[in-house]
């Protein structure tokens, strides 16, 4: 595909209320290839968002700018924010700085990967079916939180547990805390920053440990579009096959889960892989909408039989 060019003011003068704009927008982005899948699912849902940061609309008002004439100031906004996601290639995410999740807004920047999850879906309903009843649950852990979203998630969803979140990242967590002290949550949410659950290993076992970790192998990494690398690189890469932090995790969460406790990891393309890597656990997918079924759930009794004990990898 050849690079698109940039519109010429002959061009944009032509361009009046938002609907002008908004065609302009989803023609330019079509034309010029953006990837999407960072939060939005085609070029009408991205242009949408970045008129209404221009314009300071909310969704559901947005239509009231369709057929009437833009502001220049929201004009010009508009346009900027436009040419910086189609010529920089940046996410529409940090363009407004801000992403939905769960119905819940959460502030993002370049220091965290863009929220987008299926446990958004399995959070309300499908996982808690695996736990005790929801007030018995008092201790969740978050790995690899980034923002911290569905560490909030979490908390809203069970009442009584106090939820640890980690992350390698000191600058993830800079962010994890806002979205933490916005949600009014700073009591029941703690963030540690730590490799995988190694500053965990000495504190509460856990009913549910949770996480979306980096997943994609070093060779997907290269091939993926410029958007995403945009994001930090530490949040999707994860070795040459896309399973050192889960291996990781896995060994730890053997030792940090109650005997009732699950393990609920989100692994993108690597079911066969994690089929190849541990023939004998136990794993399950949980369905989701799209048929992707890249969820999989791993009981504590199934770890503790399958994987060995760190005393055992030591010959002891």
């Amino acid at each position: 595909m050849s690079a698109p060019q940039r519109p010429t003011p002959a061009a944009t003068a032509r361009l009046k209320t938002g609907g002008d704009c908004l065609r302009f927008a989803n023609r330019l982005f079509k034309s010029a290839g953006i990837a999407h899948g960072q939060g939005f699912v085609n070029a009408e849902e991205e242009s949408l968002t970045l008129l209404g940061h221009a314009t300071g609309l909310a969704w559901e008002k947005l239509p009231s700018c369709f057929k009437r004439a833009l502001t220049a100031k929201e004009k010009a906004s508009f346009l900027s924010l436009v040419e910086r996601r189609v010529f920089d290639r940046v996410p529409t995410g940090y363009l407004v700085g801000e992403a939905w999740l769960g119905g819940l807004r959460f502030r993002i920047d370049e220091r965290v990967i863009i929220p987008r999850s299926y446990f958004v879906e399995l959070i309300p309903e499908a996982i808690p079916q695996w736990l005790p009843p929801v007030a018995q649950v008092t201790d969740v852990a978050d790995i690899c939180t980034g923002s911290g979203c569905l560490a909030i998630l979490l908390a809203k969803r069970f009442p009584k547990a106090h939820v640890h979140a980690t992350d390698l990242s000191a600058e993830a967590l800079e962010v994890a805390a806002l979205n933490v002290a916005d949600h009014k949550l700073a009591k029941r949410v703690t963030l540690h920053e730590t490799d995988t659950m190694t500053a965990l290993l000495k504190g509460p076992k856990f009913d549910l440990i949770l996480s979306n970790p980096p997943y994609e192998p070093e060779g997907i990494y290269r091939r993926l579009p410029a958007e995403f690398k945009k994001e930090p690189k530490g949040s999707l890469v994860s070795g040459k096959d896309g399973l050192d932090v889960i291996r990781k995790l896995l060994a730890q969460a053997r030792e940090t889960l109650k005997p009732h406790g699950i393990l609920v990891i989100e692994v993108g393309g690597l079911q066969k892989a994690m089929h190849l890597a541990w023939p004998k656990l136990p794993i399950m997918w949980l369905p989701t909408a799209d048929g992707a079924d890249c969820v999989c759930l791993i009981h504590a009794s199934d770890l503790r039989r399958e994987l060995p004990s760190p005393g055992a990898r030591r010959g002891r």
